[in-house]
């Protein structure tokens, strides 16, 4: 058993204050962290038991605290230092909420550098974004839609984009491949969680292909992204980018008779204003080709798309845990502290959290936790979620957590909700129980196999072998102790 750095923080935090409903605010800061105390007493015969039945290789750290005084109540090397995967979003959330309020929203806006007259734009017609990261195709369609119904047939001047609201990167982790639709580029004009639909259909003459930018009602084809079927069996795609264009290709030997699948974009405002091009003809107005701007000129705005406001967007991002989400939310926070890159904003949510729940050694690289270098520990998560979860209402973002049967008897908590964390041999949950007597716990489990993770070469990594079973057994140990822990 590890020695319990973070214990007496915790209990100094939560000591003097109550919590009702995870709610209330806590009213004492905590002390600065000791180093080295045994935390024999909270060792559980039984939760040890449990991780040692894991067989998971690597390492497991958890911790389990009381939410109304923050006292260790179970803990493994609670001071090692984990990758958090998703988990991270739950700070991501509190980091948000604190620097943009929960009322924000993210506005998209069509602008316009001269007046309509007679159905004429004399000027340039601008789409501009505001770092929503929950825009659609349908909510593009939405302002086409309204600028048809503003009488515009026509513009003299230029069709123009902006995403400087939020600073650019090509892809949220530079280490994964290029494929991978969760590792998308951010910017401050984002579209579909910057994805694009890949079809295919195999015929008489060989493979039709192409590209959609499909929403709900909407589905209009996209013509920045361009693939091409080779004779090959590995890689199964390549990427590169010529100019304006996103060039894919596949190999054949994957692709079956039919079907369709998410790529990531590296270029969302081209990609958002390819598709705000063709819904904008569909409406009767033909435009030129984006161009894309550096700087936003003054103009006014003809209509505009409001996102939800920001527990709405954090609530989408915890429940399917969206990367781009968070880096967008993430991002926009750093901006309010004066922080204008994505590494630099990941370092200064770590530099926040340590402001708040004192000395910490968490290092984030994202805000998403799709970096396999970012490291938090399970006292430190758990410190986060007891001091600043209750007053933000964490708990009412997460989802809900049910137990599968062969967890073993044993009571089960009377309520229990959570964030999620998975990469390759990484596993992790934190999240907030009342127990079956009517307790309110905070926990985070964290388990991960560093070295197995960092063997995996890029052509297995979407399902490199072995995985699935690692994590079947890594989920299984955390709803064992989970159970024990509810009694």
């Amino acid at each position: 058993m590890a020695g319990l750095t973070r214990r007496d923080a915790l209990t100094g935090l939560a000591a003097g204050f109550a919590t009702r409903g995870w709610a209330e605010a806590p009213v004492t800061s905590p002390r600065p962290k000791p180093r080295g105390q045994a935390v024999l007493a909270n060792a559980r015969p039984s939760d040890q038991a449990f991780v040692a039945g894991a067989k998971l290789g690597g390492q497991v750290s958890y911790v389990l605290a009381d939410l109304k005084t923050g006292k260790i109540l179970a803990a493994c090397a609670p001071d090692l230092p984990m990758p958090p995967a998703s988990t991270v979003k739950a700070i991501t959330a509190l980091y948000a909420l604190e620097q943009l309020g929960a009322g924000q929203s993210f506005a998209t806006r069509l602008l316009a550098t001269g007046p309509v007259e007679a159905g004429r734009l004399n000027g340039d017609l601008i789409l501009a974004g505001g770092g929503d990261p929950t825009l659609t195709t349908d909510n593009l369609g939405d302002l086409a839609t309204e600028i048809a119904r503003l009488g515009v047939r026509s513009i003299s001047g230029r069709f123009c984009v902006w995403a400087g609201a939020l600073p650019y990167i090509a892809a949220i982790d530079r280490d994964q491949p290029d494929w991978l639709g969760y590792n998308t580029a951010v910017a401050g004009l984002n579209l579909n969680f910057n994805r694009v639909n890949f079809t295919w259909q195999q015929g008489q003459g060989g493979y039709e292909v192409g590209f959609d930018a499909r929403a709900e009602r909407f589905a209009p084809p996209v013509f920045t992204s361009r693939i091409q079927v080779v004779e090959r069996k590995l890689p199964i795609f390549t990427y590169e980018e010529n100019g304006t264009v996103e060039s894919w290709t596949v190999a054949k030997a994957a692709l079956g008779k039919a079907g369709s699948r998410w790529l990531p974009v590296r270029r969302p405002d081209l990609y958002a204003g390819d598709v705000f091009q063709t819904l904008a003809r569909a409406e009767g107005l033909e435009l030129p080709a984006a161009l894309v701007l550096e700087r936003l000129p003054t103009a006014r705005v003809l209509a505009a798309h409001q996102s939800g406001d920001l527990r709405v967007v954090l609530r989408d991002m915890m429940k399917f845990s969206t990367n781009m989400t968070a880096e967008a939310v993430g991002m926009a926070a750093s901006l309010h502290r004066g922080i204008a890159s994505h590494d630099g904003s990941a370092r200064e949510m770590a530099r926040w959290l340590a402001g708040k729940i004192g000395p910490s050694d968490a290092h984030f690289v994202d805000h998403s936790g799709l970096g396999g270098a970012s490291r938090i520990s399970a006292a430190d998560m758990v410190a986060a979620l007891v001091r600043l979860g209750p007053v933000a209402g964490l708990a009412g973002l997460m989802k809900a957590v049910t137990f599968k049967e062969n967890t073993g008897p044993g009571l089960r908590p009377q309520r229990l909700v959570a964030k999620t964390g998975t990469l390759n041999f990484v596993s992790a949950l934190v999240g907030y129980m009342t127990t079956a007597h009517g307790e309110d716990r905070v926990f985070a489990i964290f388990s991960g196999d560093a070295k197995r993770r960092d063997a995996v070469p890029d052509a297995e990594n979407e399902h490199p072998p072995g995985l699935s079973e690692w994590l079947r057994r890594a989920r299984h140990l955390q709803q064992q102790l989970l159970r024990s822990w509810a009694a």
